[in-house]
C-alpha cells in the first residue's frame, strides 16, 4: 500500500510539474525578447542605424516590460477566491442531506440551508450545490476541477497562468493581456526599420543577430494579433459585467435565466473590476470592489429584495462579515439609479 501511495504522489507531482510547461514557455519567450530587442538589435548590431533608437525607446520598453511583468506574477501567484467556510455544509446537514432520498427531498433540504446564505443565483431546480466541496455555490462561483475548489466569480483556468481567472486576479490577468498587446507593438513597429533594411539591402546587414531581430519582428507581430482578439474580448466582458463561463452560460435568477443579470451599466461595470480609484487603474494592485461573494444584480423585485436583506442580516449575524468584509462592501449600500444595486 506504500508503494501504492508513493507511485501516486509521484504522478501527481509529476502532473503538477508540467501545469508549469506553459508558464515556462511565456518567460522564456519575454527573456529572449529583451535579449533580441536589447542586445542584438540596439547595442550588437553596428550596421544598424540606431539614432532612430533614443534612450527614451529604451525606458518605454523596459516600463512596458516590468509593467507586464508585475502583472503576469500577480496574475499566477494570486491565491485563487474561495468559497467561505459559512456556506459549507455542517456534519449535521451533511448527514441528513446524505441520508435522504430523492431529488426532491435533497432540493428541500438545500433550500433550507440557502435560507441563510446571500445566495440568490441557482440552477433551474434549485441551489446551487458543489458535492466535491460540500458547499453552497455563492453567486457567480464555479468549481474548478483543475485547481480542485470552488473559485468565486470564476471566469475560466488558464493553462498559460497555471491558475484559475477570478474575484482576486481578474484585474491582473486584464492588465495582463493589455500589457503584452502593448509591448508586442512597441517590439513590432520600433523593430520594423532594420526589418525595411535587411530586405532592401541585404548584404549590408550581417552577424547572426539579425535572425534574432526578424524572428523578433515576425513574434511579435503574431502574438499581437492573438492578444488583441483575446483583451478585446475581456475587455467586453468587463463592460457588460460577465466572466466567460457566464456568456456561455446565462446565470438562472428566481425570475429565470439572465446574462445581463449583473450589468449596472459600463462605468460601474468597470469599476467593479478595476475599482473606484483611478490612480490605480493601470497598476496590478487588487482594487475589485466587493468581497467575491456577494454581487449587484440590475433587475430585483421586491421579493428578491427583502429576501436578500434578511439573507445577508442572517449571514451578517453569523459571523459572514467578518470573513468576507461584507460590512466593507460598497454595493451593500449604494443605489445608482435607475440600476438598483443591493448585496
Amino acid at each position: 500500500m506504500a508503494g501504492v501511495n508513493k507511485f501516486v504522489n509521484s504522478c501527481v507531482a509529476c502532473g503538477n510539474a508540467l501545469k508549469w510547461i506553459p508558464v515556462v514557455f511565456i518567460v522564456t519567450v519575454i527573456v529572449w525578447s529583451y535579449y533580441a530587442y536589447v542586445v542584438q538589435l540596439c547595442f550588437s548590431n553596428n550596421k544598424f542605424d540606431c539614432s532612430i533608437f533614443p534612450v527614451f525607446y529604451l525606458v518605454i520598453y523596459h516600463v512596458l516590460l516590468v509593467m507586464l511583468g508585475w502583472s503576469y506574477w500577480q496574475t499566477i501567484f494570486t491565491p485563487v477566491g474561495t468559497v467561505p467556510k459559512q456556506f459549507r455544509l455542517s456534519a449535521a446537514d451533511l448527514e441528513r442531506f446524505e441520508q435522504a432520498e430523492g431529488l426532491e427531498a435533497h432540493q428541500q433540504i438545500l433550500e433550507q440551508i440557502a435560507r441563510n446564505l446571500p445566495a440568490l443565483t441557482r440552477t433551474p431546480i434549485g441551489p446551487r450545490y458543489c458535492e466535491k466541496c460540500v458547499h453552497i455555490k455563492p453567486d457567480r462561483c464555479h468549481h474548478c476541477s483543475v485547481c480542485g475548489v470552488c473559485v468565486t466569480k470564476m471566469d475560466h483556468h488558464c493553462p498559460w497562468v497555471n491558475n484559475c481567472v477570478g474575484f482576486k486576479n481578474y484585474k491582473f490577468f486584464i492588465l495582463f493581456l493589455g500589457y503584452a498587446f502593448i509591448y508586442c507593438i512597441f517590439v513590432a513597429f520600433t523593430s520594423l526599420p532594420y526589418f525595411i533594411q535587411f530586405w532592401k539591402v541585404p548584404n549590408e546587414v550581417s552577424g547572426t543577430g539579425r535572425f534574432h531581430v526578424l524572428f523578433l519582428f515576425f513574434v511579435s507581430i503574431m502574438f499581437s494579433i492573438s492578444l488583441v482578439s483575446l483583451w478585446g474580448y475581456h475587455i467586453y466582458l468587463v463592460l457588460h459585467n460577465r466572466s466567460t463561463l457566464e456568456a456561455f452560460r446565462a446565470p438562472i435568477f428566481r425570475s429565470g435565466p439572465d446574462k445581463d443579470g449583473f450589468n449596472l451599466g459600463k462605468y460601474n461595470n468597470f469599476v467593479e473590476v478595476f475599482g473606484d480609484r483611478k490612480s490605480y487603474w493601470l497598476l496590478p494592485i487588487f482594487t475589485s470592489m466587493g468581497d467575491g461573494v456577494t454581487f449587484p444584480q440590475r433587475h430585483m423585485d421586491e421579493d428578491e429584495d427583502s429576501l436578500l436583506g434578511v439573507r445577508s442580516q442572517r449571514w451578517m449575524e453569523e459571523g459572514g462579515a467578518e470573513n468576507t468584509r461584507l460590512e466593507n462592501n460598497p454595493y451593500h449600500v449604494v443605489n445608482l439609479d435607475p440600476l438598483v444595486q443591493t448585496a
